[in-house]
């Protein structure tokens, strides 16, 4: 089919060059060719519809969809007719070298061929639009809201596809000035505060929303009132998410809880970012996981030299690597299987590669797991991050950015005080290295591997209940790419040995979290769905903080990014202890951990307190799992 369609062009094409050259000719001689003028008619005839069809073909000029033709196209029938024009004279000037020839034809000709040529493809995209597309456009009538840039491209995408399942009748936008006007013939019916009428008057089926910049109070009110008019809803992308301006209907999704608390578009200092990232070896530990990922997909836009996946999960590394091989097919990468807590391997890495810069995002991070685990928790956050640490600094690593969690402050749980470990560690490090050592501190990123998001929606698949651990507990959240640029900004900000906090906006209760999420599903939070409150797990707060007494805080150049300041630490003091807490880990003595662990981190203040000698940590954890043993083992709650 499509190789019919490229022969019909090619047929057409030949049509229009002779019609072209004629019309030069009638145009020369008003209309009156002279007998003796003939002859060269016959003979420029011959030769431009021998070299302008060459030239054609060469070029590339019918591998084009022509139904989809832009002003890009526009520009390449124009370099096509100009070349083809000017070999063609060449052309003819040879063979009729002793015969006048009037040049002004060779002028007219162009002008009359670019003009047919584009007006051929034009004509038929109009067509194709209005007619094809347009009578075949019997989906749910639809409204776009927004008339700007992505709810034109959106209308373009969808009137590209025959098929779509979209019948777009109008637009809702709140700028005064487009209300009555049009964009691609469709016209604006109101603003969003008239949207629930607008709903009902023009008999509509679905809304789409087309504001990639929108702020979640927007998004909500737009998405409350959808529900109120029992219409499906849609949104496109976040602006971050959308790359280089492309657009596409399968990337119109269902509005997600991201959308509604999302946040601010991030403003990123591109420069100062480009200044440690472009044209550097990047490593980044825990590549895979859901905040390494992230960074790795960031870090590839501002095209570091050579980006080095380190990580320890074979499958989700692969899965990770092809995703940026395709994204990013000219970045050079290095996929690493390595674990942090191998000091050899980590050193034998940064001794082959490298590194300038380092993104240290590998760590263990589910809190009631690492409650049950502690020695691991310890050796793999502490000791593999010291193992990072401490060959970026042997290498002269330029940069080197930690992440870190609100968890590390006043921590109730293992994970937490490992983290506020490694956080000490590091600012102890960085005042004798010329290494500039950068932590990055934020809370709960909305969708992370393990996070409460995912688990409430598959709970909500299954017909409930969803499940929350108490009807008080609040957190910080933030999305993963708002994260992740606000780490790689931070990084350009710090100058070392400080820790950075990134503006988490204002805690959200869980339970509003649930029952957004099953209104989103269409369902009825307490009716079709229920929720249940299980109680704290082990380790876990009713809320989290984000500065230690002693931190103070202070503005940076970012306005979502603040300074704290350090709290001072004897280097001595964190070695010994260190060397302490390390052979703790490795033997069998929960309490010998726990207390040297408490020793480093004085503000570690565990949830669960201990009497006499347990075997493991599971029996201190859950005491429920084991036969009771009060002599040997009491577990108290606080």
């Amino acid at each position: 089919m499509l190789k019919n369609r490229r022969i019909t062009v090619f047929a057409l094409d030949l049509i229009l060059i002779s019609l072209a050259l004629s019309s030069a000719f009638l145009i020369r001689f008003d209309f009156a060719i002279p007998t003796v003028e003939l002859g060269l008619l016959m003979d420029s005839l011959m030769v431009v519809l021998v070299v302008k069809p060459l030239v054609f073909i060469t070029i590339g000029f019918y591998n084009s969809l022509w139904r989809y033709a832009s002003l890009q196209d526009g520009i390449e029938i124009f370099k096509g007719v100009t070349f083809s024009s000017i070999l063609a004279v060449a052309a003819i000037f040879f063979l009729r070298q002793f015969a006048p020839l009037p040049r002004s034809i060779f002028v007219l000709d162009w002008i009359m061929l670019f003009a047919m040529i584009t007006a051929s493809r034009l004509i038929w995209r109009i067509y194709r639009e209005s007619y094809v597309i347009g009578k075949s456009s019997d989906g749910p009538r639809t409204l776009i809201i927004g008339a700007g840039e992505a709810g034109s491209l959106l209308l373009k995408e969808i009137r590209r596809h025959p098929h779509t399942s979209y019948n777009v009748v109008g637009f809702v936008d709140d700028s005064p000035e487009k209300r009555g006007m049009k964009l691609h013939a469709v016209p604006v019916l109101g603003m969003t505060k008239e949207l629930g009428s607008l709903i009902r008057l023009n008999e509509i089926e679905d809304v789409i929303i087309a504001m990639p910049s929108a702020g979640s109070k927007v998004t909500r009110a737009i998405v409350d009132s959808c529900k109120q008019a029992n219409v499906t809803f849609k949104t496109l992308p976040s602006i971050g998410e959308l790359i280089d301006g492309r657009l596409s209907i399968s990337q119109i999704k269902n509005v997600e809880i991201e959308d509604l608390l999302g946040r601010d578009q991030v403003m990123l200092d591109k420069d100062m970012i480009c200044g440690y990232l472009t044209d550097k070896q990047i490593l980044v530990t825990g590549a895979a996981g859901s905040i390494g990922s992230e960074i790795c997909r960031q870090i590839a836009r501002f095209n570091p030299s050579k980006l080095i996946l380190l990580e320890q999960a074979e499958t989700p590394l692969y899965e990770i690597e092809m995703e940026l091989a395709g994204s990013f097919p000219g970045l050079k990468l290095l996929p690493l299987i390595c674990d942090v807590r191998d000091r050899e391997k980590v050193d034998e890495a940064f001794d082959e590669f490298r590194p300038d810069v380092v993104f240290h995002a590998a760590a263990y991070k589910h809190v009631p797991m690492m409650e049950y685990n502690p020695a691991q928790a310890v050796l793999n956050n502490i000791f593999g991050s010291k193992n990072v640490a401490d060959a970026a600094h042997r290498c002269k690593v330029r940069n080197f950015v930690m992440i870190s969690t609100d968890k590390a402050v006043n921590p109730s749980n293992i994970m937490g005080a490992t983290k506020r470990a490694a956080e000490m560690y590091v600012q102890a490090l960085s005042r004798t290295s010329g290494t500039k050592f950068t932590t990055v501190r934020f809370g709960n990123v909305l969708g992370s591997n393990g996070s409460v998001i995912p688990l409430f929606k598959d709970q909500i698949a299954s017909g409930g209940p969803v499940t929350v651990t108490d009807k008080r507990i609040i957190r910080y959240f933030m999305t993963i790419p708002e994260a992740s640029q606000l780490v790689l900004q931070a990084g350009s900000i710090g100058s070392g040995s400080e820790i950075l906090v990134l503006d988490m906006g204002e805690p959200v209760r869980i339970v509003d979290l649930a029952e957004e999420l099953i209104r989103l599903s269409g369902l009825v939070p307490y009716e079709d769905i229920d929720i249940v409150f299980t109680g704290l797990r082990p380790g876990e707060k009713l809320f989290e903080e984000l500065l230690i007494d002693g931190e103070g805080i202070m503005p940076t150049m970012h306005e979502k990014i603040k300074v704290l300041t350090p709290v001072r630490l004897e280097s001595d003091l964190i070695a010994a202890e260190l060397t302490a807490l390390y052979e703790a880990a490795r033997s069998k003595s929960v309490d010998l951990l726990v207390g040297s662990l408490k020793r480093l981190v004085p503000e570690f203040r565990p949830s669960y307190s201990f009497v006499g000698e347990a075997p493991s940590t599971f029996r201190r954890v859950r005491p429920d799992l084991f036969p009771a043993k009060p002599s040997k083992v009491v577990s108290i709650r606080k």
